[in-house]
């Protein structure tokens, strides 16, 4: 089990909650854009700016500390196969070196985010014992 420096509640929370914003009928979540992914996460930012479920993600996303985005970054990262779950650390270490205050939008203009993050918790072995 990965050792993670972020409540497990809140990425339950915003696994939750990211699924509810990107199944939503009025937002369009390409899963092949035809920009790279730091234009297209800023278009998707610009698109939804004013969408209260963005606007509570990306609240919730920012008023973590640096360290708790980087985690949330590189368990996404795992999910989405970047990474596999014994290359954590290394997973941990590309996601500090990459870390600005952009990280919500990133998060948020990632397709499937929802699943990579429930991947990557699942790979990680995240889930607290029943």
């Amino acid at each position: 089990m990965a050792e993670i420096d972020l409540n497990r509640e809140t990425i339950r929370f915003l696994i939750e909650r990211v699924r509810e914003f990107q199944t939503r009928d009025d937002i369009d979540f390409d899963d092949e854009p035809d920009v790279d992914e730091d234009d297209w996460s800023g278009e998707v930012a610009v698109n939804v700016a004013t969408d209260p479920y963005y606007q509570e993600l990306k609240t919730t996303i920012e008023d973590l500390e640096p360290d708790q985005q980087i985690t949330l970054v590189a368990v996404m990262w795992v999910g989405r196969g970047d990474f596999a779950a014994s290359e954590w650390g290394d997973a941990l270490s590309e996601a500090r070196r990459n870390w600005n205050e952009h990280t919500a939008a990133y998060l948020l203009g990632t397709p499937m985010l929802s699943d990579y993050l429930a991947e990557g918790v699942e790979q990680l072995e995240l889930e607290e014992a029943a």
